[in-house]
């Protein structure tokens, strides 16, 4: 199927193949290399801070939000042939735009519900790359692809809540830079199936936290 972009669409997917050839594919193997060096497995890669500098002057940066607020301003249907031709490159190129998961998906829900206060404190450090986030949701005991099935609690205390639950497979928790996780739990198991969950942020370094 063909869609008729705009210009300005055209314009960045000609800008995305010219920096992939000049700097992505050219430096895959720098970027495995740095990855794979002994105690490095879970550090941002210096290939990858150098080349963000390149591509966020050239306007090649989270070019995934749709909120112009914050973002290139793109629909989805925009940006898809955008994500076609950084995932020529999966594991690098979208970490060098800043359109990586779980970042993207953290940021959407930021810049759509966070508060003033959250949209300062967490979404532009990861807009600006300064951090990286994760998404916690899978559970080891239960089918957690289907959130109904979610064990973990967040119970109010007073102007606190207390989370109780085990989650892993979360995509960036090991990374140095991720600072704040989204998580999923179950706040009214009372309530009909499909309106148990709730999403609440949490500190990497809240007390209780074990990674």
């Amino acid at each position: 199927m063909n869609f008729d972009h705009t210009e300005k669409v055209q314009d960045l997917i000609g800008q995305i193949r010219d920096f992939m050839g000049a700097h992505i594919y050219p430096n895959e193997s720098v970027y495995v290399e740095q990855l794979s060096e002994p105690g490095r497995r879970w550090h941002t890669p210096t290939i990858v801070n150098e080349l963000r500098d390149k591509a966020r002057s050239q306007g090649l940066w989270n070019l995934f939000l749709p909120d112009s607020d914050f973002g290139a301003g793109l629909t989805n249907l925009e940006y898809a042939p955008l994500a076609e031709e950084m995932g020529r490159s999966v594991f690098f190129a979208p970490h060098v735009f800043n359109c990586n998961a779980p970042d993207t998906g953290n940021m959407e829900v930021l810049a759509r519900y966070g508060t003033h206060y959250q949209q300062d404190r967490w979404l532009k450090p990861l807009l600006n790359a300064e951090i990286r986030s994760a998404f916690a949701m899978t559970e080891p005991k239960v089918a957690s692809s289907d959130a109904r099935n979610i064990e973990c609690s967040i119970k109010p205390d007073g102007d606190e809540y207390v989370i109780n639950g085990h989650k892993w497979w979360i995509s960036n928790a090991m990374n140095e830079d991720c600072k704040v996780f989204i998580l999923m739990g179950k706040t009214d198991p009372d309530a009909a199936s499909y309106q148990q969950q709730s999403m609440i942020i949490v500190e990497r370094d809240t007390p209780g936290v074990t990674i």
